[in-house]
């Protein structure tokens, strides 16, 4: 991901993972009994309907549609799990490259992206101009650039051994 963009995503990355926590806690699939209990029709006896007795044809179909909800809410847990675990870990690489900045960036770099302040508030916050918070904003671009891609290597290395 372009270095730039990760100022930009940040938030969505925060409500992203709120969503995510939310689901993850209250995941819940449909009971199975409730659903088999639905599909298991009574046995045509004659002309009427007996409803006493359970199809084995729609008993192996109530089981084998268990098996796949089953496996639906495996896969669809397993999804929302992933995608927590992967923007918890880009949320949390960021937060520490942040603070590997060098100088005041890391305050800086915390209320324009973290506290979503205005050029002007910076300014006015650390006594520097407009253009002064511009450069720091491009040198901790850099510097993350950096640790972006000494992540990177570090990763392909892994893979290579």
């Amino acid at each position: 991901m372009e270095t730039e963009k990760l100022f930009k995503e940040y938030r969505n990355w925060k409500k992203d993972m709120g969503l995510l926590e939310f689901e993850l806690s209250r995941f819940e699939g449909v009971p199975c009994e409730d659903v088999i209990e639905s599909m298991c029709l009574g046995q045509p006896q004659g002309e009427r309907v007996q409803g006493g007795g359970i199809s084995d044809k729609t008993g192996n179909a109530a089981v084998k549609y268990r098996q796949v909800k089953e496996r639906l809410d495996d896969d669809w847990f397993e999804y929302l799990l992933g995608r927590y675990q992967a923007v918890k870990e880009e949320l949390e690489f960021f937060e520490y490259a942040v603070g590997q900045l060098s100088g005041r960036l890391p305050e800086v770099v915390r209320d324009m992206v973290m506290e979503d302040m205005t050029w002007r508030a910076l300014s006015e916050k650390y006594s520097v101009s407009e253009a002064m918070i511009g450069k720091y904003r491009k040198r901790a671009l850099a510097e993350m650039r950096e640790l972006y891609l000494m992540r990177e290597r570090t990763a392909g290395q892994y893979l290579l051994d």
